[in-house]
């Protein structure tokens, strides 16, 4: 079983589908749930106590919230369900098989450096840009965000976060907090959209403002609409994962717990970022896009 926030979203809609081709490849029936449309351990936890009552062989949990999911992710574990962790994590890891991530802290910072190459960053001058995440606690907005402002700190001190701002993995919700930043912050020179819904909705702002060019976006995951966008130079760029591969591992993980193969299986597996933009190659697009 596959436990994720918000289905709607490409990157889930990649990961099942990546999921789907591995469990068939291996013959394991899958059962895939979400929230159609909320990221919220709100909606999450009663998904996630629907599918434990199925009595799953195995767990791949994509926890919206460390603290909030964990109680569950531990129910799992002592009904003798073995739990891997995919993209986000809970707190506690300590009885989980797996973890399995992109590179969070280093998309960050290459997110850093491509927004300062954007903005064309000069020692001594000072340029505003924002934030915009879908949760304040999801270790994968976290991460991003830690990796971004420590590059930032260590590189490009002229650059100031002046804002951030949440949208519970809503697009229209990213669009409305781009809108206000624009008002709020006319000198604004970048953002920094963490994850491809806070993309999707940022660069409808930018468009719709005429803002292409003199405000620099980059933005996370490879949506098929926004890969269009990157060559139309709306993104500066966008970090891609590898949602489709982290489904793989998971599934190939459970299976060799499954087989009692254990001693190989890597307690921490981070599968690195790519940095997409206008100059990447048209087989390099083709082979990061997320595909549903």
């Amino acid at each position: 079983a596959f436990v994720m926030g918000a289905e709607s979203d490409p990157f889930f809609q990649a990961m099942k589908l990546g999921a789907e081709q591995e469990a068939a490849a291996k013959g394991v029936t899958l059962v895939w749930q979400g929230d159609p449309a909320v990221y919220s351990p709100a909606t999450q936890n009663p998904i996630l106590d629907q599918v434990l009552a199925l009595k799953p062989n195995g767990l791949v949990l994509i926890p919206t919230d460390p603290t909030a999911l964990q109680a569950g992710h531990d129910k799992a574990i002592a009904a003798g369900i073995p739990v891997v962790n995919v993209d986000t994590h809970v707190n506690d890891l300590s009885k989980a098989v797996s973890f399995i991530t992109g590179d969070n802290a280093d998309g960050g910072a290459k997110a850093a450096d491509t927004l300062a190459a954007a903005i064309g960053y000069k020692k001594g001058k000072t340029y505003k840009v924002v934030v915009g995440l879908t949760s304040a606690t999801a270790t994968t907005n976290v991460g991003r965000l830690n990796g971004f402002s420590a590059q930032i700190a260590k590189k490009y001190p002229g650059i100031k976060i002046v804002d951030k701002a949440y949208s519970q993995s809503d697009s229209a919700i990213a669009n409305t907090n781009v809108n206000n930043w624009l008002t709020k912050y006319p000198k604004l020179r970048g953002i920094f959209a963490i994850d491809g819904t806070n993309a999707t909705g940022a660069a409808a702002a930018i468009q719709s403002k005429g803002l292409i060019g003199k405000i620099a976006l980059v933005g996370y995951d490879a949506y098929p609409a926004n890969v269009k966008l990157v060559q139309k130079k709306v993104f500066a760029a966008l970090i891609a994962q590898d949602p489709g591969a982290e489904a793989k591992q998971a599934i190939d993980t459970l299976l060799d717990v499954w087989a009692g193969k254990t001693s190989g299986i890597q307690k921490n597996v981070v599968i690195p970022n790519v940095v997409i933009s206008a100059a990447t190659t048209k087989a390099d697009l083709k082979k990061y896009t997320y595909v549903a």
